[in-house]
């Protein structure tokens, strides 16, 4: 029973949708993540201002939404 409790534990399901906000301009907005990649680049939908991520972050997503990228999540999911 134990190992099906942490097998169960590493095979969470992703979340593939993020509300990424723009920090120039505050819009918000939902979008669905690329699974297989990050997204280094993002235009923001309001002020076509091109964002990138903060230094050390892996994507847009991880740098400016509320939740990390689905690579990331792998990882996170892997490691606990």
């Amino acid at each position: 029973m134990a190992f099906w409790m942490i097998f169960k534990k590493k095979s969470m399901a992703l979340i593939l949708n993020a509300k990424i906000k723009c920090p120039t301009c505050g819009h918000l907005e939902e979008k669905t993540m690329p699974t297989k990649a990050c997204q280094y680049f993002y235009e923001c939908e309001n002020c076509k201002i091109l964002l990138k991520p903060k230094p050390g972050g892996c994507c847009v997503y991880c740098s400016y939404s509320d939740q990390k990228c689905p690579p990331v999540q792998e990882k996170i999911a892997k490691n606990n």
